[in-house]
């Protein structure tokens, strides 16, 4: 609606935003809260509750460049505002139907390179478009820790990272992300604490991941490696 696409733009400006990616955002983030209206995609029911969501993607912009993929990418969070603000190729791994269809039509309007897997990362993950093929990986899941980077890790080249968005953590699931790295031939290689119980971990892909990683559809999260 363009009452919320103004609104987001200038809520984004004035959290410091630049104009032009300001004003590309706020399209994406009206489009999103148009069709969550008929599909749930986010939490966010309204403009000043999706905000605070775009501001959180951008904390990664600087690290992304290239290629991305999206694990879970449900409204398309954190993927679709970092394609935007780097101009970064997109691979959104979303396996419900109708949020796939959501991503599709968001990458098109949003004249984002890119495609959609509508799929579980399990399989994406083991098809050779995708798998070892990008530079970086994004996951908002609530899921476990080591879950994630089960679930992220196989998509990087050699050289690209894992960037896990995370709360508060244990030192047991912190640890258990560290054991659980090198088995998906990674490497915790930085933790940035950026405050109000918000942290960014970094995994660094160090070897090719073998080839039983991920484990079968749900196992990564029922059972959690290490963990």
């Amino acid at each position: 609606m363009p009452g919320e696409h103004a609104e987001l733009a200038a809520s984004l400006r004035a959290a410091g935003t630049a104009d032009d990616l300001a004003e590309r955002l706020a399209a994406y983030g009206a489009l999103l809260l148009e069709a969550n209206r008929r599909v749930n995609l986010t939490g966010a029911k309204d403009a000043a509750a999706l905000v605070p969501h775009l501001l959180d993607a951008l904390t990664l912009a600087g690290d992304v460049s290239e290629s991305l993929v999206d694990v879970g990418s449900g409204g398309g969070l954190p993927g679709i505002p970092l394609g935007l603000a780097t101009g970064a190729r997109l691979l959104l791994v979303e396996p419900t139907a109708k949020k796939a269809a959501f991503l599709e039509r968001a990458l098109r309007e949003c004249g984002l390179e890119g495609e959609v897997a509508a799929e579980r990362a399990e399989i994406a993950a083991r098809d050779p478009r995708f798998r070892e093929q990008f530079a970086f990986a994004t996951a908002r899941a609530v899921s476990s820790a080591p879950t994630v980077a089960e679930l992220t890790t196989p998509f990087l080249r050699i050289g690209g990272k894992a960037l896990l968005q995370r709360a508060a953590m244990e030192p047991r699931e912190r640890q258990a992300l560290e054991d659980a790295a090198p088995m998906l031939g990674a490497a915790l290689v930085e933790e940035r604490d950026l405050g109000e119980n918000h942290r960014i971990l970094v995994l660094e892909k160090r070897r090719p991941t073998e080839q039983r990683f991920p484990r079968r559809n749900g196992v990564p999260e029922k059972r959690p490696l290490c963990f």
